[in-house]
């Protein structure tokens, strides 16, 4: 039998979701090991081998393949670990990387500080070169100057080299012969060339993107170097592939290329399986949630795609490469609660991690955090989590609560834990808006797909905040962002720079740009071993009204490519236009700035095929009951739980009750009645008003 495995190393826990070719799924978790997360990734390995009774190397000589979500440059980046870089420029452009955009994030906020640049300003270093925007040579480029700043490079232990010069995007042939001046002085040091990387205008967002590219690149090589040869040495002989942030996998040699794709790499499989998990009850749409063990995911799935963004920000440096448009905070499990100047209840964004921990593992945390609290309120079994491997230890969990929470507000340990779950599903709440009302949706209109360990214990709570009417918790919900690995295709996203009046453009450049997109898209592809058959490409260009400026990205089709009908193309950009903004100038001059084009090289996919109803009545299923302090009410009650490994399609629950599962517990509140469906997720709906 072959298998194939997704694998999503988080800040607690590594997740494990294996499947067959007839779409059977096993899931398995183990703690992350975050000094070397590779160490953990195996030991899950060899726990899994264990499991099904066979050596590592057999089981892995079954696998065929292996998608793999990791976070290592994610947590360079919010660390500050990454490589030590340098910044090749146009001379008198140096500074351009810190004065960004020369507009404050926070526009009205007088004391608001930038963060300080990757590179320092002794490592930004200037070339005399000079093109124009047409990608004409105004000013050869000058070799020795890429020399010098190579010798300064070495002389300071620099490790990578962002190359970025000005409109190099029309022509890149000075960033390339520096590029070849770099690797020839520096051969161990990683270089990205930004003409390669995002050949697009806006300066900044591509001497930005370029930086970060470099200075996570050494991080992420290294850890696949030595992932595969781990891998290699274990027995496995498949492919190992790399989800990448835009919601595709990569080979591995082009992750270590264009490293800054894989900055979300783990959390882009969740609205890919969002999505799947609302078309089994015919939704188009859906908000996508995960809760881990130190973050919580929003993401937004409209008509079947999760939503696209092309400036991301993380840790405050713009990232302009095209991403799952996913919202994360600092609340998981794992989240700190803490006692802020003003005397005011905090949660998050830091977080015990896996490493102390929780209070309650016992393992040397001392501070409350939102496991603590869920463990004092009732809704963890402290015998049964992870299936009985790790034993919570309640009283460690109270005595945290009690010294940093409880006693400095004057609270009992129960009300302080009450107070620590409401606000951290407060904060969840925020985070929802972000990806549904800031973009002028209502998030009352969408089901909330609900992922993460932490997920369906808050759920509820979450949706009752913004007045969400149904949720559907799948079975592998604390798996969730390994199981949606499973579903993801090869996906590359190109962009050329096409700067003009469309009308005049369309006719001469449509033709030219978009084949070279394609045949760029068609080769790599090909390196990867996809049939031309699954290749599916998908046009689009970003344009805007003249004199603005900000661009707007419209999807095109391969007919309005080919016949460079500028008549529909307009129309779409009005539409869209007056979509995002509420107006539309029709009058107005449209401009076109960049061609951009999307190749996605299907997969195989086993169907995920429904289950006949269970037999077994749902009174069998009941393990027990425990004392619950239910949301919104704060009185402890006995409420019944229930067996959700033995839970299957048909079987139904009123609330108040709990659902344990070996990987996750769901708390089913009093107001929510609950559906197994016949794929094995929990449909949750808010009980109508005056209903039994």
């Amino acid at each position: 039998m072959k298998f194939r495995l997704g694998i999503d190393v988080g800040g607690t826990f590594t997740d494990f979701v294996l499947m067959d070719g007839e779409g059977a799924l096993w899931p398995f978790k183990v703690p992350t090991t975050p000094a070397d997360p590779s160490q953990g990734l195996l030991e899950g390995l060899r726990a899994i081998a264990a499991a099904r009774r066979v050596e590592l190397r057999d089981f892995l000589r079954a696998v065929e393949v292996i998608v793999h979500g990791t976070t290592v440059t994610t947590n360079a980046l919010l660390t500050g670990q990454g490589a030590r870089t340098g910044l090749l420029t146009t001379k008198n452009f140096r500074d351009a990387l810190e004065m960004r955009r020369g507009i404050r994030e926070e526009r009205y906020n007088n004391r608001y500080r930038p963060p300080d640049p990757l590179v320092p300003r002794d490592l930004r270093l200037p070339v005399e070169e000079r093109l124009d925007h047409t990608g004409a040579a105004l000013t050869a480029l000058r070799d020795d100057d890429v020399r010098a700043a190579c010798a300064a490079f070495r002389d300071e232990g620099v490790r990578a080299v962002a190359v970025c010069f000005l409109h190099a995007y029309a022509n890149g042939a000075h960033e390339q012969r520096a590029a070849e001046l770099v690797r020839e002085h520096l051969p161990d040091a990683y270089v990205t060339v930004s003409s390669e990387l995002l050949p697009q205008p806006r300066f900044y967002d591509r001497i930005s993107t370029t930086v970060v590219n470099s200075y996570v690149g050494p991080v992420l090589r290294r850890y696949l170097r030595s992932l595969t040869a781990s891998l290699a040495d274990a027995g496995f002989t498949g492919h190992l592939l790399v989800m990448a942030s835009n919601g595709g996998v990569l080979t591995p040699e082009v992750a270590q290329r264009m490293a800054a794709t894989s900055l979300l790499s783990g959390p882009a499989a969740g609205p890919l399986a969002g999505a799947r998990f609302a078309a089994h009850h015919q939704h188009a749409d859906c908000i996508t949630v995960d809760m881990g063990g130190t973050s919580f995911d929003a993401a937004l799935v409209k008509d079947g795609a999760p939503l696209t963004v092309r400036d991301a920000r993380l840790n405050r440096h713009l990232v302009a490469l095209p991403m799952l448009g996913i919202h994360t905070i600092g609340a998981g499990g794992g989240s700190i609660g803490w006692i802020d100047a003003g005397g005011f209840l905090r949660m998050g964004p830091q977080s015990a991690g896996a490493d102390p921990g929780p209070a309650c593992y016992g393992r040397g945390g001392d501070l409350p955090t939102d496991t603590d609290a869920c463990l004092v309120l009732g809704y963890l079994n402290p015998d049964y989590f992870l299936g009985g491997e790790l034993r919570l230890d309640v009283e460690a969990a109270r005595r945290a609560i009690r010294r940093r929470i409880a006693e400095p507000l004057g609270l009992g340990v129960e009300a302080a834990a009450a107070g620590m779950f409401r606000i951290i599903c407060v904060n969840m709440a925020a985070g929802i808006r972000e990806v549904t009302v800031e973009r002028g949706l209502d998030p009352r209109d969408f089901p909330l797909v609900v992922a993460g360990g932490a997920g369906p214990v808050h759920a509820a709570a979450i949706a009752r905040e913004l007045d969400i009417p149904r949720l559907i918790v799948p079975k592998e919900s604390s798996l969730f962002c390994a199981y949606g690995m499973l579903l993801s295709d090869f996906k590359h996203d190109f962009v050329n720079a096409a700067y003009g009046r469309l009308a005049e453009l369309a006719p001469t450049v449509f033709p030219r740009v978009f084949r070279d997109l394609e045949e760029r898209g068609a080769r790599l592809l090909v390196q990867e071993g996809i049939a031309a058959e699954a290749v599916e490409l998908r046009h689009a260009i970003d344009l805007r009204y003249e004199g603005q400026i900000d661009e707007v990205e419209v999807q095109i089709t391969r007919r309005e490519v080919e016949t460079a009908d500028v008549t529909s193309i307009t129309r779409k950009f009005h539409e869209r236009h007056d979509q995002l903004y509420g107006y539309a100038l029709e009058g107005e001059t449209v401009w076109m700035l960049n061609a951009r084009l999307t190749c996605i090289g299907h997969t195989s996919k086993p169907p995920q095929k429904p289950a006949e109803p269970s037999g077994e009545p749902i009174e069998a299923l009941r393990k027990g009951w425990r004392r619950v302090a239910l949301p919104g009410d704060g009185e402890f009650r006995k409420v019944p739980v229930y067996d959700g490994d033995r839970m299957g399609a048909g079987h139904s629950l009123r609330g108040p009750a709990l659902v344990e599962q070996v990987t996750t517990t769901l708390l089913l509140p009093p107001g929510f009645n609950l559906h197994c469906d016949p794929y094995g997720s929990y449909v949750l709906t808010a009980a109508r008003e005056g209903s039994p």
